[in-house]
């Protein structure tokens, strides 16, 4: 008998200690979750959607220097219903394309001192059609709000035909008094 009651004292021991075990992988869940959901919740990014809501390949580009002039669906109505003149770089977070080009395009647009707006079409993929965008990048510039020119396709690499660097800088230098001028009226 003294055999039994040593193991069963040997079984309560060993199912107490279970218990602060039990407890912290309760709280760890629970942290977890808390987190999955506090970040499914916040929009604390240039989109204004949750981060689950956006694609990967986005959320990848959020800290990306070169992404940093996001426009929203919005802000691009905005501009066309005012009839203003602006430039919208129209790229997809997937694009090879885009991914070649914006590096160069980015210091051109600073060195030229040029408001270019980027408009993720993979986020906004209605704007597509809207828009009439058919390849990314698509660059294009807007007077009184209607679409008056675009380059299309991204910057040609190595070995290639395609846009060069010279296409976007006269491409901008041809608009740029346009956009940055006060309107009349």
């Amino acid at each position: 008998m003294s055999k039994k009651k040593n193991t069963y004292a040997g079984n309560k021991r060993k199912n107490g200690s279970k218990k602060p075990v039990l407890i912290v992988a309760s709280v760890f869940v629970v942290l977890i979750a808390l987190l999955v959901i506090v970040n499914t919740i916040t929009k604390d990014n240039v989109y204004g959607k949750s981060m689950s809501q956006l694609n990967p390949a986005t959320r990848e580009l959020l800290d990306d220097a070169n992404y940093q002039n996001i426009m929203l669906p919005d802000e691009l109505d905005e501009l066309k219903n005012d009839k203003k003149n602006f430039f919208v770089y129209f790229f997809s977070s997937t694009c090879p394309h885009c991914k070649y080009t914006t590096p160069e395009l980015t210091p051109l647009v600073k060195e030229l001192d040029v408001d270019m707006k980027q408009f993720n079409t993979l986020e906004f993929p209605a704007y597509i059609r809207s828009e009439v965008i058919e390849y990314t990048p698509t660059l294009v510039y807007y007077e009184n709000g209607v679409q008056v020119d675009k380059i299309v396709g991204g910057l040609a690499e190595p070995g290639t035909e395609g846009n060069k660097i010279e296409d976007y800088r006269a491409f901008f230098e041809k608009y740029k008094a346009k956009v940055n001028a006060p309107r009349k009226g």
